[in-house]
């Protein structure tokens, strides 16, 4: 594995669970690590408690200038950025006929749309220097279909086929920037408060 000590990682959906633990981690071994929710108190405590290997900006990941400014502030607190793991994301359960229209639109928002404003925001970047990592949450769902969760299911799909087209591109094109796409099971987190009961 690559070394990750001195890398600069921006973290979207840090504020706990998956996120998180992965900025605790990433700084323990190292790495810095700039930081994105929007929950401004956990927010702060989590990069507090990470101390000078993190920085941290309340940020809506459906909004394109905060994803912008993310970027802005690595780059003037830590110099440059090396790697982004976009991983915010909703879980709302329903079945479809039960309509929660709202709930499939916020999972569009955050699930797909945050993630392409999260990559839009560092690919001038990583294209200039001819380097860079993204990493995307999926799911187990991105690989196979749940009943309870159709839209969820529908926006990691999209993740997983997005990425994986992306990265075909990124060979055929010679820009070297590298991709991941990690598909968890159920995780104990707050996520899980919001998934649909098994039918």
């Amino acid at each position: 594995m690559e070394p990750i000590q001195n890398k600069v990682v921006l973290i979207t959906g840090a504020s706990s669970g998956i996120g998180a633990e992965t900025s605790k981690t990433l700084a323990r071994h190292g790495a810095y690590v700039v930081l994105s929710a929007r929950r401004k108190e956990r927010l702060a405590q989590l990069c507090e408690s990470i101390g000078d290997h993190a920085a941290c900006l309340p940020s809506d990941v459906t909004c394109q200038a905060d994803m912008q400014a993310l970027l802005q502030l690595a780059k003037e607190q830590f110099g440059r950025v090396d790697a982004v793991f976009a991983n915010a994301g909703i879980m709302p359960g329903s079945n479809l006929s039960e309509l929660k229209i709202q709930d499939w639109m916020n999972m569009v928002d955050i699930n797909i749309k945050g993630v392409l404003n999260t990559i839009a925001a560092v690919l001038p970047t990583f294209l200039s220097q001819k380097s860079g990592h993204i990493i995307v949450t999926s799911s187990c769902a991105g690989l196979r279909s749940v009943p309870g969760n159709a839209v969820y299911c529908g926006t990691k799909h999209f993740v997983r086929a997005m990425l994986d087209s992306f990265r075909m591109e990124a060979v055929a094109e010679g820009t070297n920037i590298h991709t991941t796409t990690i598909y968890p099971g159920a995780v104990k987190t707050e996520l899980l408060h919001t998934i649909a009961p098994s039918l």
